[in-house]
């Protein structure tokens, strides 16, 4: 077994320390308000759905004779296996709502629109013909253009969604892995 140095050892202590999350008030509140957004922060048991799924799976994985022990590393299991479905609901809801929004557009077009919205109304404003600015005003992406702007709009909140997932697919992982030995052992 390789054996880590006392340098390595000290650099990652001083690491650590200087990656203690946001400082001010503000930046706390925003990283809470960013783990509670979809909800997959929050633990299965919080929810007595979630945790009525969990059992469940978790007496199918273990099986009807299983001692406490298995049924204990079976729910962990179930665990994992259900926070990834609530991650890949979350994501495809958020992506159903979007695809389904006629008036989807990106923030960008929306801001230029208003803009020239606002430049109408000026009393130095061109005269344009209603029905022209009207189909502008009211045209979004539609097909392959528009799940391209949502990908590139929701970003953001689709790479959280993929670290909530890459967390649930480590833990049943190890859930798994616990699992097995334990069943070898048996």
């Amino acid at each position: 077994m390789k054996k880590t140095s006392e340098r390595k050892i000290r650099a990652n202590r001083a690491n650590a320390r200087a990656s203690t999350g946001p400082k001010t008030a503000h930046g706390r509140a925003n990283s809470a308000r960013n783990a509670l957004r979809h909800a997959l922060s929050l633990p299965i048991s919080s929810n007595p759905l979630f945790s009525e799924a969990v059992e469940a799976l978790a007496r199918e994985i273990a099986g009807a004779d299983a001692d406490a022990e298995m049924q204990e590393l079976a729910r962990r299991v179930a665990e994992a296996e259900i926070d990834l479905r609530r991650v890949r609901e979350a994501r495809r809801q958020l992506l159903s709502e979007a695809l389904s929004n006629p008036y989807y557009d990106s923030a960008a077009s929306v801001s230029e629109k208003l803009k020239l919205i606002i430049h109408l109304l000026d009393d130095d404003a061109p005269d344009l013909p209603i029905e022209s600015l009207t189909a502008y005003v009211i045209t979004t992406p539609e097909g392959p253009d528009k799940l391209a702007l949502i990908l590139s709009q929701e970003v953001q909140r689709l790479a959280a969604m993929d670290r909530y997932e890459r967390r649930a697919f480590s833990r049943r992982k190890f859930a798994i892995r616990a699992f097995d030995t334990a069943r070898r052992r048996d």
